[in-house]
This record gives C-alpha cells, structure tokens and sequence, in this order.
C-alpha cells in the first residue's frame, strides 16, 4: 500500500545513496545477522516466558516514497497495547498532552517488564535486520513513522520520503527520546540533504555508545 501525506506527496526517486548505500546494507545486515543470531534466539524465548506469543509483531510504518511496510520489532508492549493506550490518555490529560507532543510516553503503562529491557537496550529492534535485507529499510536513514506522523512533517514529508527508513540514525546519536518531535523531524531532513557513506559509517559508530549508555531510550 502507497500512502502520500495529506498535503504533501512523496517524489518518487531513486533511493537516497543509490547502489553503494544497498550493497552496504545488505552486506552489513548479512553479517549482522550472523554474529547476532544466538542473541535473536535468546531474545525470541525471553518475550515468549515473559509475557507470551507472540515474541515479534508487524507494526506498519511509512518507508521510502511514501509506501508502508510491515517493520518487526520484538514485541515490547501488552497484546491489547492499542486499547490500554486510549484507555490511558483518556484519564490521563498530562499523558496526553506528552503523546501529543512526541507520539512517546515516559511512562507508558503498555509496556512489559521484558519489553523494558529490550526498549532500554534497543535490542527490540533487531529483527529489522531482516526489513533490511527486503529493501524496506537501510542501517542508516530516518527512524520509520506511522501514517499518522506523516502529518507532523509538514513540507518535510518530501525529504523523509526520499531516503529508507534506518534503524538507526542522526535521532538516535542526538538524544532520541531526549529531543522534541520538531527536533527528530530537523535530524531527518539533515541526514537527507547532508548524505554521504562517511556520514552512514560516522553515524554507526556513534551508534554503538550511545546504546551501550542506553542514552535517550524510550
């Protein structure tokens, strides 16, 4: 399914950093996999003790062009995370004002005890490795978005819709859940208009301590 921003529709062009960025990925991701594959078994068992099946779910995010695709994440939240969340902000004005805000929750009541953990290491997110090797995503670019924030990027939208959404990127090195949406949204659009494979392999790098610090997680 192609989505296209209400006001703004996304330019379809060749994908940010063209042939050289998709041989990086998918020979980075092939090797990731490899090396972290005992972790993902290990993972996969801990979310199933810890709260059930199942271990991964298929969140539908916006990518490239402005088509959605299905991203995996380990699951981190309750099964019945949508319905605990309007539940909660119902009751919660100040928690609804903050979801306004940043589409996050400091304190969010839907997420496990396991899912903490995962979100705190960002090891949640290692089976988009796989969304890496299908061409759905890049090791670097813009984090993905749901149909919803499309909205929030206003003339922006062009730019994110430009590059494959990363599973990490300039958001992450920055502060990630420390920055404002506004902030996220100039992050991405400075990744795109200042791309180079330097750039990517700077980024990965600052990478590795920021989540060994679990700076900025949610």
């Amino acid at each position: 399914m192609v989505f296209k921003s209400p006001a703004h529709r996304a330019e379809a062009t060749t994908p940010l950093g063209g042939m050289g960025k998709r041989i990086f990925d998918v020979v980075a991701a092939s090797v990731l996999i490899a090396v972290m594959s005992p972790m993902i078994v290990l993972v996969a068992g801990l979310v199933v003790i810890g709260d059930g099946w199942p271990f991964f779910i298929r969140h539908y995010r916006v990518g490239r062009g402005g088509e959605e695709f299905p991203c995996l994440k380990f699951r981190t939240m309750v099964v019945d995370a949508e319905e605990r969340l309007r539940e909660h902000l119902a009751r919660d004005r100040a928690a609804a004002e903050e979801w306004l805000r940043s589409r996050k929750l400091r304190n969010d009541p839907r997420i496990t005890l396991v899912g903490h953990a995962l979100r705190k290491s960002s090891l949640d997110e290692l089976l988009q490795l796989i969304n890496i090797l299908k061409g759905e995503m890049s090791l670097v670019g813009p984090r993905p978005i749901v149909r919803d924030e499309a909205a929030l990027y206003g003339p922006h939208f062009r730019e994110y819709a430009k590059a494959r959404p990363g599973l990490t990127g300039l958001w992450q090195v920055e502060g990630r859940s420390n920055t404002s949406y506004d902030e996220r949204v100039r992050l991405d659009c400075e990744y795109v208009r200042s791309w180079s494979l330097w750039n990517d392999i700077m980024i990965i790098l600052k990478t590795i301590p920021a989540v060994l610090a679990a700076r900025g997680s949610a």
